[in-house]
């Protein structure tokens, strides 16, 4: 029976693989690249080029080279000194920076300050006061708290230039804002 068996198995994997053969032919050999061979061009054939004889030469262009006159002085142009000299006062630092120079704290991180300006229970009244803000060119970032979301400029390293950010923001916004210390959190 052994044998009866063996010839068996063989017999039914021989049928199961004449089937798979069966179902996969025509997928291998379809034919495909027959067809493609017999595919006719679509490409047009191409067009007749035609000559134009000239028979006559148009007459040359004569560039006419005008002199320039040479540059006997240099011109100045005068920039008014004073004007120039109060914008770049206004532009210098009010800070002393050895006196501001940026703490470390406990775990030696810089400590870095925000203001904060304002606190709303309405997500939108913070949006509009940070869009105003960022309009007028501060840096200007959201917090969300438990019940309410803040609204904070900054973070500056220096206290002092949020000292002095503090007052004119009360002047151009009526906002009375309160230095705390920033984190990331």
């Amino acid at each position: 029976m052994d044998i009866r068996d063996n010839l068996k198995q063989r017999l039914i994997g021989a049928v199961v693989l004449l089937l798979i053969g069966i179902a996969f032919f025509p997928l291998v050999f379809n034919a495909a690249g027959y067809e493609e061979r017999k595919l006719e061009s679509r490409i047009p054939a191409a067009p007749e080029v035609a000559r134009v004889v000239q028979t006559e030469m148009p007459p040359p262009v004569k560039i006419e080279q005008t002199p320039v006159a040479p540059v006997t002085e240099t011109p100045v142009v005068s920039a008014p000194v004073a004007e120039i000299t109060e914008s770049l006062e206004a532009l210098r630092p009010s800070l002393n920076p050895a006196e501001e120079a940026p703490t470390l704290d406990a775990d030696q991180v810089p400590a870095a300050w925000a203001l904060q300006l304002a606190s709303f229970r309405q997500e939108s009244n913070a949006r509009e006061l940070r869009a105003r803000l960022i309009d007028a060119g501060y840096r200007v970032y959201i917090r969300h708290g438990e019940d309410v979301v803040r609204v904070f400029v900054g973070p500056e390293m220096q206290r002092g230039r949020l000292e002095e950010l503090k007052l004119l923001l009360q002047q151009e916004y009526g906002l009375e804002g309160m230095i705390v210390r920033f984190t990331t959190q």
